[in-house]
């Protein structure tokens, strides 16, 4: 039986590097793998997955899609990771937001062939959520506070109404281990974790909560979605919160990294998230209902302390 195609846009980031190493562990390499880059080509990326593809394609202009068309071929399956995910970024530059995270570019690019057989599985976010209220759930309205919210509401409205099939992903906070080739951004649980290994006291917001997940929780779901797809061919038109079992606050995260790395909790200042100007509006409560995720996929993710537990053990033995 022939290799079915996976192209992940965004392969380079920090979701496209796990979900690209996760779909090159599975027995018998059921895929041929390829991803997207802007920015340089991250070569212990390729040096790890050798038989993985890499182009270089411009988000904005579609430019370099048509050469996967004619090296690679239609994909069955596209994962979207791409975006600018920053929300200060997304409100100093809206417009910038608007042509990243709303994928126009690569949706017409799928519409170009013949047959529309291809999923698109789309990342948003839980920021499409008000926040005036605990555990949202799917049906619920969208309504976002900020830029980067409004941008992501816009790309799955967008994709809804211009793709055949298609899974939308709610993410919440991605929590995990660093990638093959690291990221520049820093990662929240090792964040925390090197803040409170320095033994001075900081400031942790104790009233916005989010239901983080552990990324390879993330891909799971992405491979599950991607068998489904394969398997039985079925129209698909889904969208799922894709967060972790736990509701905590910032507080309550480092307070889990304390316990398990045994640092003194009187490190951890609880303070109020509207005590500090981030130069953006932040949802207070964004926390998700995962019950349709897991009927669904039948996944059960990782609870948030044995998230924490698993990146610091992960850490202590790189």
């Amino acid at each position: 039986m022939s290799k079915k195609r996976v192209l992940v846009v965004g392969g380079s980031g920090y979701l496209g590097q796990h979900l690209l190493q996760g779909f090159s562990e599975i027995q018998g390499s059921p895929f041929d793998l390829a991803f997207t880059h802007h920015s340089t080509l991250p070569h212990p990326l390729i040096s790890a997955i050798p038989h993985s593809r890499a182009f270089h394609v411009n988000l904005r202009s579609g430019e370099g899609f048509q050469t996967i068309s004619h090296s690679f071929g239609q994909p069955h399956v596209v994962v979207n990771c791409a975006a600018i995910s920053m929300p200060r970024s997304c409100e100093m530059d809206p417009a910038a937001a608007m042509s990243i995270n709303v994928p126009s570019s690569l949706v017409k690019w799928l519409s170009s062939f013949d047959e529309s057989n291809t999923l698109l599985i789309h990342l948003s976010t839980d920021q499409v959520y008000e926040g005036v209220k605990s555990f949202y759930k799917e049906e619920d309205e969208t309504v976002p506070v900020n830029v980067y919210g409004k941008s992501k509401v816009a790309a799955e409205q967008f994709i809804s109404t211009n793709c055949s099939n298609y899974a939308i992903l709610r993410s919440s906070i991605i929590i995990g281990p660093q990638t093959i080739s690291p990221v520049p951004k820093s990662l929240p649980i090792q964040w925390i974790d090197d803040v409170l290994s320095k033994g001075d006291k900081m400031d942790f917001f104790y009233d916005e909560f989010r239901c983080p997940v552990y990324v390879k929780d993330v891909v799971a779901i992405i491979l599950a979605l991607t068998n489904g797809w394969i398997a039985e061919g079925k129209q698909m038109q889904l969208i799922l919160n894709a967060g972790g079992p736990d509701r905590v606050s910032r507080a309550q995260m480092a307070e889990a990294v304390a316990d398990v790395r045994g640092y003194s909790t009187t490190l951890i200042k609880p303070v109020s998230a509207s005590s500090v100007d981030r130069g953006v509006k932040s949802p207070a409560d964004i926390s998700m209902d995962i019950t349709k995720l897991i009927q669904t996929l039948d996944i059960s993710p990782t609870s948030f302390k044995e998230g924490v537990r698993l990146i610091l053990e992960t850490q202590a033995s790189s």
